[in-house]
């Protein structure tokens, strides 16, 4: 760690967004675990006014992976990247139970536990300098940051198993072909249009993209038949909740929903 949190402002919340930074440029862009730990101690004690979560890194990349300096110094490094990978996965854990939607803006090189976080976003968006490589294999490591579980998800298994053991550069274009990035914008305002989405996400039906997100996790290790019953129950219970209630009311009455008002009620 080389910046302390009085350096660094790792955690926001503004206009409902939770911006989280995990990598500076002081920190040569690789995992800033200040900003990590910060991020932690926020999705645990998550305000009731989030509607949305924003991962962001203040340098010229997005995030560069982790301090391999750092794994180099240490006296027991096994010991030591342990450490690290429980710190980091502690993180990605509450990341993932988090109940509003989680975007990532991919300016740059996004490696190693980079690249593992993007997976982790709901929505990444990218620019056409965009790049992203597992970078473990390089340095004779196996992944972390939940790569081995999500890459194969979004990919498929045959192309996750490519990526990984060839140590894959996947340019922007590619990763959005691949379904990791969800679009390209130019690359001077990924970051800008990143806490645009965030920001409208933010303001949206949060209890309603509270059940989208649970369902999504249950179809992991649903069947179909007890997916359609999870979307009834969901579906039924949105109806009668304030955010359903208003959306159908806005449009009978041919306005748009007012949704920021409602709060982060439950689905």
């Amino acid at each position: 760690m080389t910046e302390s949190p009085t350096a660094v402002e790792y955690v926001v919340l503004e206009d409902g967004v939770l911006c989280i930074t995990v990598s500076t440029a002081a920190n040569g862009t690789s995992l800033d675990f200040d900003g990590i730990e910060a991020g932690t101690v926020a999705l645990r004690e998550l305000d009731p006014s989030v509607g949305a979560v924003l991962l962001v890194g203040t340098g010229p990349n997005f995030c560069a992976g982790g301090n391999v300096r750092a794994f180099a110094a240490a006296d027991d490094r096994g010991a030591y990247v342990r450490g690290v990978a429980e710190h980091l996965h502690d993180f990605l854990r509450l990341l993932d139970r988090a109940p509003v939607p989680v975007v990532v803006g991919v300016q740059g090189w996004a490696a190693g536990a980079g690249m593992s976080l993007v997976c982790a976003a709901d929505i990444a968006i990218g620019g056409p300098a965009t790049k992203m490589r597992p970078a473990y294999p390089g340095i004779g490591f196996t992944p972390d940051g939940g790569m081995s579980w999500r890459l194969p998800r979004i990919v498929g298994a045959g192309r996750a198993a490519e990526i990984l053991l060839t140590d894959a550069v996947l340019g922007g274009e590619e990763a959005v072909r691949l379904g990791i990035l969800a679009r390209l914008v130019g690359d001077q305002v990924v970051q800008e249009e990143a806490l645009r989405l965030a920001r409208t996400l933010a303001s949206g039906p949060n209890s309603a993209y509270a059940g989208i997100k649970a369902l999504l996790h249950a179809s992991e290790t649903s069947t179909l038949s007890d997916q359609l019953d999870r979307e009834t129950a969901s579906i039924s219970a949105a109806a009668n909740g304030p955010a359903g209630r208003e959306g159908v009311d806005a449009f009978i009455e041919k306005r748009r929903p007012n949704f920021s008002e409602i709060g982060r009620d439950a689905t």
